[in-house]
């Protein structure tokens, strides 16, 4: 089974996830790769119908640490500005969550599991772990996994694919990869 195969190609020839009814659980090392402008991760993700982002690692230290968080973008209406009730988050106003909800993708449910960088190895099995929820115990047909492309010098990177690629295996789904924050600079210049 080759886990990397692009699913589908737009006019650019670039690798897309299908927009119809699909489902995406996707892991980012932090919020940097989805909210930094040209987010390769953001493109790939426009118009799916859901959406699940594990972010491994804050980019700014939790105030207190605590299990995975989750934010949904979709308006809350009991939303009255009261601060954030989800564990290991220890502040009024998350830059995190507003920046996501400007983003304009309404199938998008943010998951932060609050790991402290850089990642180590010590930590794949929580990641593992976390994104085998994301997928559930018996994932339906359309499901794919989405994660950064290798940096070559990023070892938190590396961990993340390590255990996107644990994943993609053991459920049969397919791995799909954008380019990461560090990859799309370098390709700018």
């Amino acid at each position: 089974m080759s886990i990397s195969v692009p699913v589908a190609k737009g006019d650019t020839g670039d690798c897309v996830v299908p927009a119809h009814q699909g489902r995406v659980v996707a892991v980012a090392v932090s919020a940097m790769e989805l909210l930094c402008p040209k987010s390769d991760l953001v493109r790939l993700v426009e118009g799916v119908a859901h959406v699940d982002l594990l972010l491994a690692a804050e980019d700014v230290p939790m105030a207190v640490a605590g299990p995975v968080s989750v934010f949904d973008t979709a308006e809350d209406p009991d939303d009255d500005d009261t601060p954030d009730r989800a564990a290991g988050v220890g502040m009024v106003h998350d830059e995190v969550r507003d920046g996501v909800a400007r983003l304009g993708v309404p199938g998008l449910r943010l998951h932060r599991l609050g790991l402290c960088p850089p990642l180590g190895p010590v930590v794949e099995g929580d990641l593992v772990a976390a994104l085998s929820e994301l997928v559930g115990f018996d994932p339906e047909p359309g499901v794919y996994c989405l994660a950064p492309a290798r940096a070559p010098a990023d070892s938190s990177c590396a961990v993340v694919n390590r255990a996107a690629q644990r994943i993609a295996q053991v459920y049969g789904i397919p791995l799909l990869r954008y380019r990461c924050h560090e990859l799309s600079v370098l390709g700018e210049g």
